[in-house]
């Protein structure tokens, strides 16, 4: 682990500036990790998987998410927990699935990082500093 990677250090900027995109998401509302780097311009899903792992704890982790919906592994029970009580969209589990987790529905559930009011309710494109997160981002 090198010197800017230890949790108990200050944050490298890379961490601060994700951490300051998940606390921007609105409840009910996530982004993917690769929309996270694409807004913030910098960086891929990999690396803000990183900072989420390391430091996410102090934000809401359960809005930054994969891109296939599929809930935080290790973390599914508690995120589905903030999930409900933010009102975030979820495909429940059914059919040969029944018994299993709900996922996250995508198409309802992205936050495209408009300011409120100007959210259309769908993903793609919003005017922040990296630019636009597409549909396919992940």
């Amino acid at each position: 682990m090198s010197d800017e990677e230890r949790p108990g250090d200050a944050l490298p900027v890379y961490a601060e500036l994700v951490l300051e995109v998940a606390e921007r998401i609105p409840p009910g509302r996530v982004m993917t990790y690769g929309d996270v780097a694409e807004w913030l311009g910098e960086g891929g899903p990999r690396q803000v998987g990183r900072v989420m792992a390391l430091y996410g704890s102090a934000v809401p982790w359960w809005r930054v998410v994969r891109s296939d919906g599929v809930l935080l592994p290790g973390h599914e029970l508690r995120a589905l927990d903030h999930y409900r009580e933010e009102g975030t969209p979820l495909r429940e589990a059914g059919g040969a699935s029944r018994g299993s987790l709900p996922r996250l529905d995508m198409r309802r559930a992205r936050w495209d990082g408009a300011p409120a009011g100007e959210d259309a309710g769908r993903a793609g494109g919003h005017s922040g500093p990296g630019g636009p997160p597409d549909a396919g981002a992940g």
